[in-house]
């Protein structure tokens, strides 16, 4: 948790070339979910909730940078487009979207730039004692956002003119008036676009944070082969 914490200070530190970076790629992505919705109301959020891992990849290439003191700016990205965009794209989009500790293990994929194939044992050692907080984690983000995306929602009714509150008596024959189902999928985004780099910043932390101790464990383990004869 202590990692965790200071994955956040880190994401405080490079805010300005994470924001800005994220948020090229993220706001045409969103906007190619908005687009969805004369199709159905929930299909943006759910296209923005299936984007998180691929939208994550851009957060943690920003921030695997800071880590060493460089800044990044959009050209960086870009350059480095193949790798962090398109590598892994399908394995980003379905499997990696299922897994409950995702920022802790995606390092391994995209720093260590590991094959899918190959990067089990390497992901299991890295989870080793340390599934349960990353999942803990992860449900301590999703609550956040949850909660975020509540709050931005009930702005609606605390803003509303007066007389012009939406009608929600339609809710239990599943008429949701358009307003709301409007505000849903855009309070969604802009949570997203606030916690996101966050939770990908704590998982990261976390992952160098278990790095180092698998580091210090081999010097010690060599250490005490040398000394023994």
């Amino acid at each position: 948790m202590e990692a965790a914490d200071l994955g956040v200070r880190l994401c405080q530190s490079a805010a300005a070339s994470v924001y800005l970076c994220y948020a090229i790629v993220a706001l045409p992505v969103m906007a190619l979910a908005f687009a969805s919705f004369e199709l159905a109301g929930w299909l943006p959020a759910v296209l923005l909730w299936c984007a998180k891992p691929w939208l994550d990849r851009t957060i943690l290439f920003v921030l695997s940078r800071a880590a060493f003191g460089k800044r990044t700016s959009p050209a960086d990205v870009w350059r480095e487009q193949r790798r962090v965009w398109w590598k892994q794209l399908l394995f980003t989009w379905t499997i990696r979207r299922l897994s409950l500790w995702r920022s802790l293990t995606l390092p391994v994929y995209q720093l260590e730039e590991l094959s899918i194939w190959k990067a089990g044992e390497r992901v299991r050692q890295i989870r080793h004692r340390h599934a349960a907080s990353a999942m803990m984690m992860t449900s301590a983000f999703s609550v956040s956002e949850t909660a975020l995306t509540i709050a931005l929602v009930s702005l609606v009714f605390w803003l509303a003119p007066s007389g012009r509150t939406p009608d929600l008596s339609g809710l239990l024959s599943g008429e949701v008036p358009k307003v709301l189902a409007l505000s849903i999928p855009i309070a969604y985004a802009t949570a997203l676009l606030f916690l996101e780099p966050f939770y990908v910043a704590a998982g990261f932390a976390m992952y160098l944070n278990r790095r180092a101790e698998l580091e210090a464990w081999d010097i010690e383990q060599e250490f005490r082969r040398a000394f023994a004869h």
